[in-house]
């Protein structure tokens, strides 16, 4: 493929960066023909005098030529002769192929020589450069991929050690059947909102060993043909379920966990359950699904079990919600877990039906139960996605 080739006056040049500067010393040129009376010998001998005092600088051999025709100019009015424009003159002089063009035709007047290293010495500067730029691209290229295929690894560690994790206690869980009565420790009082003690209850079966292992299991989460089966915390800090799981161990997906003021020995009116949004689906990562009234067609039913009984649950509404501040004046669907009158109930469903994308055709009564799964919605800021439902049997 030929390289492409620019001419100014005649002149080859092979980069736009020497076209350009051959632009700039053309524009000079023509500036001082029409200023200066090239038949005049006398503007023609102060034009060469501030020529050779660098009166003009000149970046390219179109500074040179033009000196030339100033000088043939003076001969030529010297001995009366006629002589051509320099634009033809210019045309009628061999091609430069580039070489020298950049820096060359000085006001200095410098020899070839001293123009070709001039010139040899800005194009090594110039790849040098270009050299130093290519080489700090490169580092920072592999310091972004290095940090990105970091962050995978680690991405990929939590999603897989949250998953045999869930996997596994689902299977401890899953063992009451056939395996040995298990010994539970005392139910933890702590949450319990009433100062009046509370009478001793049987903890499920399935939940015994689990309970074993963190005393801060109050139950799990199922919705079946979904992700969604897990064990739900409780402690008196809404913090620190958000990034530990059952384990207590570090882990960035979190766990599901019950609102601290939240009660299973009373119980309180309104269960309120909250699970990060995890763009790999882990946790309530697919519940905005439910936006979708198709999708609740085929997921009306939420399972949740406490450690003392077992619970289904059926969806009544979904709706988005954000976090208010403490002044605004507005339904807080996160500070309902109790009420104190009917009247008070049935307001809060009317917020919420209101509020909901369809209409499912289930109610609630004062005096039912019901459960809330919230999790994060990127929508707006502070946003939350809320599903209400409500329950419908214990077995």
């Amino acid at each position: 493929m030929a390289q492409k080739v620019y001419v100014v006056e005649g002149r080859q040049f092979r980069t736009q960066s020497d076209y350009a500067r051959a632009v700039h010393d053309k524009g000079i040129i023509d500036k001082l023909r029409k200023e200066t009376d090239l038949q005049d010998k006398a503007q023609l001998e102060q034009l060469r005098t501030d020529l050779k005092n660098g009166k003009y600088k000149f970046m390219t051999l179109l500074g040179q030529d033009f000196r030339d025709e100033v000088e043939e100019r003076l001969k030529a009015a010297g001995t009366g002769k006629k002589q051509t424009s320099g634009k033809h003159r210019g045309q009628g002089k061999r091609q430069d192929s580039g070489k020298g063009a950049r820096g060359g035709g000085t006001a200095g007047g410098a020899s070839p020589g001293q123009e070709g290293q001039e010139i040899g010495e800005a194009v090594l500067d110039e790849l040098r450069k270009r050299d130093r730029r290519r080489k700090l691209i490169i580092a920072l290229c592999s310091v972004a991929a290095a940090g990105c295929l970091g962050y995978f690894g680690i991405y990929s560690y939590y999603n897989y050690r949250t998953s045999s994790t869930y996997e596994s206690l689902s299977s401890l869980r899953d063992t009451r059947a056939s395996g040995p009565s298990v010994a539970a420790p005392a139910a933890t009082p702590q949450f319990t909102l009433d100062d009046a003690p509370e009478e001793p209850r049987e903890v499920l079966e399935e939940f015994k060993i689990l309970l074993n292992k963190n005393q801060k299991l109050i139950g799990w989460l199922k919705i079946d043909d979904t992700n969604i089966d897990y064990p739900v915390m409780q402690t008196v800090d809404n913090e620190y379920y958000l990034d530990h799981n059952l384990n207590q161990e570090y882990d960035r997906n979190g766990s599901i966990f019950m609102d601290k003021d939240c009660d299973i020995l009373k119980p309180s009116t309104n269960y309120i359950l909250y699970g990060h949004h995890m763009k790999s689906g882990q946790m309530f990562g697919y519940l905005d699904r439910y936006s979708s009234e198709k999708y609740y067609e085929e997921h009306p039913y939420i399972q949740f079990d406490t450690i003392y009984e077992r619970g289904t649950y059926q969806v009544m509404y979904v709706f988005r919600s954000h976090v208010y501040s403490e002044d605004e004046i507005a339904f807080k669907y996160y500070q309902f877990i109790d009420v104190n009158s009917e009247q008070e109930f049935d307001s809060y469903m009317q917020e919420m039906a209101e509020m909901s994308y369809y209409d499912t055709g289930v109610t609630a009564e004062y005096g039912d139960q019901l459960l809330t799964l919230s999790t994060c919605d990127y929508q707006e800021k502070d946003g939350r996605f809320v599903v209400v439902a409500k329950k419908i049997a214990k077995e």
